[in-house]
Protein backbone atom coordinates (compact mmCIF):
# COMPACT_ATOMS: atom_id res chain seq x y z
CA UNK A 1 0.00 0.00 0.00
CA UNK A 2 1.03 3.43 -0.73
CA UNK A 3 1.97 5.55 2.03
CA UNK A 4 2.58 8.87 3.33
CA UNK A 5 6.51 9.34 2.81
CA UNK A 6 9.10 10.42 5.99
CA UNK A 7 9.88 13.37 4.12
CA UNK A 8 6.32 14.93 5.06
CA UNK A 9 6.90 14.19 8.90
CA UNK A 10 10.24 15.76 8.77
CA UNK A 11 8.51 18.65 7.22
CA UNK A 12 5.97 19.10 10.04
CA UNK A 13 9.32 19.37 12.38
CA UNK A 14 10.49 22.09 10.40
CA UNK A 15 7.21 24.04 10.04
CA UNK A 16 7.02 23.47 13.89
CA UNK A 17 10.25 25.29 14.98
CA UNK A 18 9.21 28.04 12.57
CA UNK A 19 6.06 28.58 13.42
CA UNK A 20 7.18 28.45 17.55
CA UNK A 21 9.83 30.93 16.30
CA UNK A 22 7.15 33.47 14.99
CA UNK A 23 4.94 33.17 18.13
CA UNK A 24 7.46 33.09 21.01
CA UNK A 25 7.42 37.03 21.35
CA UNK A 26 4.11 37.25 22.15
CA UNK A 27 4.84 35.27 25.32
CA UNK A 28 7.60 37.16 26.30
CA UNK A 29 6.51 40.86 25.47
CA UNK A 30 6.83 42.46 29.28
CA UNK A 31 10.44 40.50 29.56
CA UNK A 32 11.78 41.62 26.04
CA UNK A 33 9.94 45.22 26.94
CA UNK A 34 12.20 45.22 29.89
CA UNK A 35 15.65 44.00 28.57
CA UNK A 36 15.42 46.03 25.31
CA UNK A 37 14.35 49.40 26.60
CA UNK A 38 11.24 49.08 23.98
CA UNK A 39 7.22 49.70 24.85
CA UNK A 40 4.65 46.72 24.65
CA UNK A 41 3.40 47.98 21.63
CA UNK A 42 6.80 48.18 20.26
CA UNK A 43 7.80 44.53 20.52
CA UNK A 44 4.02 43.86 19.56
CA UNK A 45 5.30 45.05 16.74
CA UNK A 46 8.35 42.30 16.27
CA UNK A 47 5.21 39.76 15.29
CA UNK A 48 4.16 41.84 12.35
CA UNK A 49 7.36 42.34 11.46
CA UNK A 50 7.90 38.41 11.40
CA UNK A 51 5.00 37.93 9.43
CA UNK A 52 5.49 40.76 6.60
CA UNK A 53 9.36 39.49 5.77
CA UNK A 54 7.63 35.85 5.55
CA UNK A 55 4.89 37.48 2.73
CA UNK A 56 7.39 39.51 1.42
CA UNK A 57 10.69 37.92 1.72
CA UNK A 58 9.82 34.58 1.60
CA UNK A 59 9.11 34.90 -2.40
CA UNK A 60 12.22 36.70 -2.63
CA UNK A 61 14.09 33.96 -0.63
CA UNK A 62 12.72 31.05 -2.03
CA UNK A 63 13.85 32.40 -5.65
CA UNK A 64 17.38 32.75 -4.47
CA UNK A 65 17.35 28.88 -3.65
CA UNK A 66 15.50 28.02 -6.30
CA UNK A 67 18.41 26.69 -8.61
CA UNK A 68 19.26 24.65 -5.81
CA UNK A 69 18.60 20.95 -5.43
CA UNK A 70 15.59 20.70 -3.32
CA UNK A 71 17.61 18.98 -0.19
CA UNK A 72 20.01 21.87 -0.40
CA UNK A 73 17.74 24.43 -0.69
CA UNK A 74 16.00 23.50 2.83
CA UNK A 75 19.78 23.13 4.15
CA UNK A 76 20.16 26.91 3.20
CA UNK A 77 16.86 28.00 4.92
CA UNK A 78 17.54 25.91 8.05
CA UNK A 79 20.91 27.90 8.26
CA UNK A 80 19.38 31.18 7.43
CA UNK A 81 16.35 30.57 10.17
CA UNK A 82 19.69 29.36 12.26
CA UNK A 83 21.33 32.92 11.78
CA UNK A 84 18.12 34.50 12.73
CA UNK A 85 17.43 33.34 15.39
CA UNK A 86 21.15 33.39 16.57
CA UNK A 87 21.17 36.95 16.25
CA UNK A 88 17.61 37.64 18.39
CA UNK A 89 19.25 35.35 21.29
CA UNK A 90 21.96 37.73 20.92
CA UNK A 91 20.64 41.05 20.38
CA UNK A 92 21.14 43.85 23.25
CA UNK A 93 18.89 46.69 21.19
CA UNK A 94 15.61 46.47 19.45
CA UNK A 95 17.26 47.06 16.18
CA UNK A 96 19.09 43.93 16.64
CA UNK A 97 16.21 42.31 17.36
CA UNK A 98 14.32 43.66 14.42
CA UNK A 99 16.59 42.29 12.10
CA UNK A 100 16.77 38.75 13.23
CA UNK A 101 13.08 38.67 13.45
CA UNK A 102 12.89 39.73 9.56
CA UNK A 103 15.60 37.08 8.44
CA UNK A 104 13.79 34.02 10.48
CA UNK A 105 10.68 35.60 8.32
CA UNK A 106 11.64 35.30 5.19
CA UNK A 107 13.34 32.05 6.12
CA UNK A 108 10.44 30.85 7.33
CA UNK A 109 7.90 31.67 4.28
CA UNK A 110 10.39 30.17 1.87
CA UNK A 111 10.32 26.87 3.65
CA UNK A 112 6.46 26.61 4.47
CA UNK A 113 6.77 26.80 -0.16
CA UNK A 114 10.06 24.77 -0.53
CA UNK A 115 8.75 21.69 1.91
CA UNK A 116 5.77 21.44 0.37
CA UNK A 117 6.86 21.14 -3.09
CA UNK A 118 9.60 18.57 -1.82
CA UNK A 119 6.44 16.66 -0.52
CA UNK A 120 5.24 16.74 -3.21
CA UNK A 121 7.41 15.64 -5.10
CA UNK A 122 8.11 12.25 -2.74
CA UNK A 123 3.89 11.97 -2.78
CA UNK A 124 1.88 9.57 -5.02
CA UNK A 125 -0.82 12.06 -6.39
CA UNK A 126 -3.60 10.36 -4.67
CA UNK A 127 -1.93 11.06 -1.66
CA UNK A 128 -0.66 14.80 -1.37
CA UNK A 129 -3.84 16.06 0.43
CA UNK A 130 -2.76 13.71 3.15
CA UNK A 131 0.86 14.33 2.66
CA UNK A 132 0.29 18.13 3.20
CA UNK A 133 -1.65 17.80 6.27
CA UNK A 134 1.06 15.94 8.29
CA UNK A 135 3.05 19.07 6.73
CA UNK A 136 0.33 21.35 8.68
CA UNK A 137 0.06 19.80 11.43
CA UNK A 138 3.58 21.14 12.12
CA UNK A 139 1.49 24.65 12.08
CA UNK A 140 -0.95 23.05 14.35
CA UNK A 141 1.26 21.82 16.96
CA UNK A 142 3.45 25.14 16.92
CA UNK A 143 0.63 27.02 18.04
CA UNK A 144 -0.49 24.17 20.41
CA UNK A 145 2.57 23.34 21.79
CA UNK A 146 5.70 25.79 20.56
CA UNK A 147 4.15 29.35 22.37
CA UNK A 148 3.64 27.72 25.74
CA UNK A 149 6.58 25.70 25.89
CA UNK A 150 8.95 28.58 24.63
CA UNK A 151 7.31 30.81 26.94
CA UNK A 152 7.49 28.47 30.12
CA UNK A 153 11.34 28.47 29.35
CA UNK A 154 11.68 32.05 28.82
CA UNK A 155 9.86 32.59 32.36
CA UNK A 156 11.67 30.08 33.69
CA UNK A 157 15.44 31.01 32.57
CA UNK A 158 14.78 34.20 30.24
CA UNK A 159 13.90 35.32 26.92
CA UNK A 160 16.75 34.92 25.49
CA UNK A 161 16.97 31.29 26.48
CA UNK A 162 13.71 30.59 24.44
CA UNK A 163 15.50 31.54 21.75
CA UNK A 164 18.57 30.20 22.26
CA UNK A 165 16.22 26.56 22.71
CA UNK A 166 14.58 27.59 19.16
CA UNK A 167 17.92 27.62 17.44
CA UNK A 168 19.03 24.37 19.03
CA UNK A 169 16.04 22.28 17.87
CA UNK A 170 17.08 24.35 14.57
CA UNK A 171 19.79 22.26 14.33
CA UNK A 172 18.41 19.00 15.56
CA UNK A 173 15.74 18.88 12.78
CA UNK A 174 17.35 19.61 10.35
CA UNK A 175 20.35 17.56 10.89
CA UNK A 176 17.78 14.62 10.92
CA UNK A 177 16.11 16.32 8.31
CA UNK A 178 19.48 16.14 5.95
CA UNK A 179 20.22 12.19 6.65
CA UNK A 180 16.88 11.59 6.29
CA UNK A 181 15.62 13.05 2.80
CA UNK A 182 16.17 11.53 -0.41
CA UNK A 183 17.81 13.63 -3.04
CA UNK A 184 15.50 15.78 -4.60
CA UNK A 185 15.97 18.03 -8.01
CA UNK A 186 14.33 21.19 -8.41
CA UNK A 187 10.53 20.90 -9.25
CA UNK A 188 9.39 21.47 -12.33
CA UNK A 189 11.03 21.89 -15.78
CA UNK A 190 12.33 25.25 -16.76
CA UNK A 191 13.04 26.84 -13.47
CA UNK A 192 11.78 30.39 -12.56
CA UNK A 193 10.27 31.79 -15.94
CA UNK A 194 8.21 28.20 -15.93
CA UNK A 195 6.69 29.37 -12.48
CA UNK A 196 6.23 33.11 -13.10
CA UNK A 197 4.22 31.41 -16.13
CA UNK A 198 1.82 29.95 -13.76
CA UNK A 199 1.11 33.58 -12.20
CA UNK A 200 -0.93 34.84 -15.40
CA UNK A 201 -3.94 32.69 -14.12
CA UNK A 202 -6.76 35.13 -12.42
CA UNK A 203 -8.26 31.76 -11.40
CA UNK A 204 -4.98 31.10 -9.00
CA UNK A 205 -4.74 34.36 -7.88
CA UNK A 206 -8.41 34.86 -7.02
CA UNK A 207 -7.96 31.04 -4.95
CA UNK A 208 -5.20 32.56 -3.01
CA UNK A 209 -7.22 35.56 -1.80
CA UNK A 210 -9.97 32.90 -0.87
CA UNK A 211 -7.29 32.16 1.23
CA UNK A 212 -6.45 35.15 2.41
CA UNK A 213 -10.31 35.38 3.68
CA UNK A 214 -10.11 32.43 5.19
CA UNK A 215 -7.26 32.62 7.40
CA UNK A 216 -8.42 36.38 8.29
CA UNK A 217 -11.35 35.25 9.23
CA UNK A 218 -9.91 32.61 12.36
CA UNK A 219 -7.09 35.18 13.45
CA UNK A 220 -9.48 38.20 13.12
CA UNK A 221 -11.10 36.20 16.73
CA UNK A 222 -7.74 33.98 17.57
CA UNK A 223 -5.69 37.36 17.70
CA UNK A 224 -8.05 38.97 20.49
CA UNK A 225 -9.72 35.15 22.09
CA UNK A 226 -7.38 35.72 25.54
CA UNK A 227 -8.91 39.36 26.53
CA UNK A 228 -12.51 37.96 25.47
CA UNK A 229 -12.51 35.21 27.66
CA UNK A 230 -11.45 37.24 30.54
CA UNK A 231 -13.23 40.86 30.27
CA UNK A 232 -16.50 39.16 28.41
CA UNK A 233 -16.74 35.50 29.43
CA UNK A 234 -15.60 35.92 32.99
CA UNK A 235 -12.68 33.22 32.50
CA UNK A 236 -9.99 33.68 35.22
CA UNK A 237 -6.29 34.54 33.37
CA UNK A 238 -4.93 31.18 34.81
CA UNK A 239 -7.61 29.63 33.37
CA UNK A 240 -7.30 30.96 29.63
CA UNK A 241 -4.16 29.35 28.66
CA UNK A 242 -5.57 25.86 29.25
CA UNK A 243 -8.49 27.04 27.20
CA UNK A 244 -6.29 27.84 24.30
CA UNK A 245 -4.21 24.72 24.73
CA UNK A 246 -7.52 23.08 24.27
CA UNK A 247 -8.23 25.14 20.74
CA UNK A 248 -5.10 24.00 19.77
CA UNK A 249 -6.65 20.56 20.14
CA UNK A 250 -9.13 21.34 18.11
CA UNK A 251 -7.00 22.45 15.45
CA UNK A 252 -4.85 19.38 15.39
CA UNK A 253 -7.96 17.32 14.96
CA UNK A 254 -9.88 19.12 12.77
CA UNK A 255 -6.73 19.20 10.49
CA UNK A 256 -6.60 15.36 10.63
CA UNK A 257 -9.99 15.37 9.25
CA UNK A 258 -9.65 18.15 6.57
CA UNK A 259 -6.64 16.58 5.37
CA UNK A 260 -8.47 12.89 4.70
CA UNK A 261 -10.59 14.77 2.55
CA UNK A 262 -8.72 17.07 0.80
CA UNK A 263 -8.00 15.91 -2.07
CA UNK A 264 -11.03 14.03 -3.15
CA UNK A 265 -13.51 16.72 -1.77
CA UNK A 266 -11.32 20.06 -1.94
CA UNK A 267 -14.55 22.27 -2.55
CA UNK A 268 -17.20 20.71 -0.05
CA UNK A 269 -14.96 20.81 2.48
CA UNK A 270 -14.09 24.23 2.26
CA UNK A 271 -17.65 25.45 1.97
CA UNK A 272 -18.60 23.02 4.85
CA UNK A 273 -16.03 24.42 6.69
CA UNK A 274 -16.46 28.63 5.98
CA UNK A 275 -20.48 27.62 7.10
CA UNK A 276 -19.61 26.09 10.28
CA UNK A 277 -16.90 28.89 10.75
CA UNK A 278 -19.44 31.66 10.10
CA UNK A 279 -21.97 29.79 12.54
CA UNK A 280 -19.30 28.91 15.23
CA UNK A 281 -18.02 32.55 14.88
CA UNK A 282 -21.90 34.14 15.34
CA UNK A 283 -22.58 31.98 18.26
CA UNK A 284 -19.44 32.80 19.73
CA UNK A 285 -20.48 37.04 19.39
CA UNK A 286 -23.84 36.46 20.53
CA UNK A 287 -22.77 34.19 23.68
CA UNK A 288 -19.33 35.49 25.02
CA UNK A 289 -20.63 35.83 28.10
CA UNK A 290 -21.65 32.32 29.19
CA UNK A 291 -18.70 30.38 29.68
CA UNK A 292 -19.62 27.56 28.31
CA UNK A 293 -20.99 28.24 25.00
CA UNK A 294 -18.42 30.70 24.89
CA UNK A 295 -16.12 27.71 24.84
CA UNK A 296 -17.89 25.57 22.56
CA UNK A 297 -17.67 28.26 19.73
CA UNK A 298 -14.20 28.66 20.27
CA UNK A 299 -13.10 25.19 19.79
CA UNK A 300 -15.65 24.96 16.99
CA UNK A 301 -13.28 27.94 15.43
CA UNK A 302 -10.10 25.52 15.84
CA UNK A 303 -12.06 22.80 13.87
CA UNK A 304 -12.66 24.59 10.86
CA UNK A 305 -10.57 27.90 10.48
CA UNK A 306 -7.15 27.19 9.90
CA UNK A 307 -7.36 23.65 9.51
CA UNK A 308 -8.58 24.26 5.83
CA UNK A 309 -5.63 24.41 4.70
CA UNK A 310 -4.41 21.28 2.93
CA UNK A 311 -7.91 22.11 1.44
CA UNK A 312 -5.99 25.35 -0.07
CA UNK A 313 -3.33 24.09 -0.78
CA UNK A 314 -4.78 21.36 -3.16
CA UNK A 315 -6.72 24.07 -4.91
CA UNK A 316 -3.63 26.12 -5.06
CA UNK A 317 -1.88 23.09 -6.83
CA UNK A 318 -4.06 22.32 -8.78
CA UNK A 319 -4.51 25.67 -10.19
CA UNK A 320 -0.82 26.34 -10.30
CA UNK A 321 1.12 23.20 -9.89
CA UNK A 322 3.63 22.30 -7.33
CA UNK A 323 6.74 24.56 -8.06
CA UNK A 324 8.08 26.11 -4.77
CA UNK A 325 7.83 29.52 -5.87
CA UNK A 326 3.53 29.02 -6.51
CA UNK A 327 4.00 27.43 -2.94
CA UNK A 328 5.61 30.28 -1.13
CA UNK A 329 3.28 32.55 -2.57
CA UNK A 330 0.72 30.92 -1.20
CA UNK A 331 1.88 31.00 2.27
CA UNK A 332 2.41 34.84 1.56
CA UNK A 333 -1.37 35.24 0.68
CA UNK A 334 -2.06 33.21 4.02
CA UNK A 335 0.28 35.64 5.88
CA UNK A 336 -1.31 38.50 4.62
CA UNK A 337 -4.74 36.58 6.14
CA UNK A 338 -2.77 36.62 9.85
CA UNK A 339 -2.25 39.93 9.46
CA UNK A 340 -5.33 41.50 7.74
CA UNK A 341 -7.66 39.73 10.13
CA UNK A 342 -5.69 40.78 13.49
CA UNK A 343 -5.29 44.46 12.55
CA UNK A 344 -8.88 44.97 11.50
CA UNK A 345 -10.10 42.85 14.35
CA UNK A 346 -8.15 45.35 16.60
CA UNK A 347 -9.38 48.32 15.02
CA UNK A 348 -13.08 47.09 15.36
CA UNK A 349 -12.03 46.61 18.95
CA UNK A 350 -12.25 50.49 19.16
CA UNK A 351 -15.43 50.57 17.50
CA UNK A 352 -17.74 48.24 19.04
CA UNK A 353 -15.87 46.23 21.84
CA UNK A 354 -14.15 43.65 22.38
CA UNK A 355 -17.06 41.16 20.76
CA UNK A 356 -16.25 43.14 17.24
CA UNK A 357 -13.17 40.71 16.75
CA UNK A 358 -15.61 37.76 16.10
CA UNK A 359 -18.13 39.77 14.15
CA UNK A 360 -15.37 40.66 11.66
CA UNK A 361 -14.52 37.09 11.47
CA UNK A 362 -17.65 35.87 10.45
CA UNK A 363 -17.68 38.85 8.12
CA UNK A 364 -14.51 37.67 6.57
CA UNK A 365 -15.66 34.01 6.55
CA UNK A 366 -18.73 34.77 4.44
CA UNK A 367 -16.64 36.67 2.22
CA UNK A 368 -14.68 33.84 1.20
CA UNK A 369 -17.77 32.04 0.85
CA UNK A 370 -19.02 34.34 -1.69
CA UNK A 371 -15.70 33.75 -3.33
CA UNK A 372 -16.40 30.38 -3.45
CA UNK A 373 -19.71 30.46 -5.75
CA UNK A 374 -17.78 30.03 -8.92
CA UNK A 375 -16.09 27.23 -7.91
CA UNK A 376 -19.24 25.83 -6.39
CA UNK A 377 -21.12 26.36 -10.00
CA UNK A 378 -18.35 24.65 -11.70
CA UNK A 379 -18.33 21.52 -9.36
CA UNK A 380 -21.69 21.05 -9.76
CA UNK A 381 -21.51 21.76 -13.86
CA UNK A 382 -19.05 18.67 -13.57
CA UNK A 383 -21.42 16.58 -11.57
CA UNK A 384 -24.26 16.92 -13.88
CA UNK A 385 -22.40 16.26 -16.59
CA UNK A 386 -20.87 13.26 -14.90
CA UNK A 387 -24.27 12.05 -14.29
CA UNK A 388 -25.29 12.45 -17.95
CA UNK A 389 -22.66 10.28 -18.83
CA UNK A 390 -23.40 7.64 -16.31
CA UNK A 391 -26.77 7.49 -17.90
CA UNK A 392 -25.37 7.23 -21.21
CA UNK A 393 -23.57 4.35 -20.25
CA UNK A 394 -26.55 2.81 -18.79
CA UNK A 395 -28.49 3.26 -21.49
CA UNK A 396 -26.00 2.15 -24.37
CA UNK A 397 -26.46 -1.38 -24.15
CA UNK A 398 -30.13 -1.61 -24.35
CA UNK A 399 -30.13 0.63 -27.46
CA UNK A 400 -27.82 -1.83 -28.89
CA UNK A 401 -30.08 -4.63 -28.26
CA UNK A 402 -32.77 -6.30 -30.80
Amino acid sequence: MTRIPLSAYLMALGVFVMVSSELIVSGLMPQMARDLGATIPRIGYLVTAYALAMALGGPVLTVAVMRLRTDRALLALFVVFFIGNAIAALSDSYGAMLLGRLVTGAASGAFFGVSLSAVAQVTAPELRGRASGVVMQGLMLGTALGLPLSTLIGGAFGWRAAFYAIAALTIVIAAVTMLALPRLEPDGAGGLRAELRAFRSPRLWGIMATSTLIIGATFAAFSYFAPILTEVSGFSESVVPLLLLGYGAATVLGNIVVARLAQSRTIAVIVAGLLLNVAFLVGFGLFAHLPIPAVIAMAGVGLVGITLNPAMIMRVQGAGGTGSLVQTAHSSFITLGVVIGSAIGGLAIDVAGLRAPLWVGAALAAAALLTMLPAIAATARRGRASARESASDLEAPARAEP
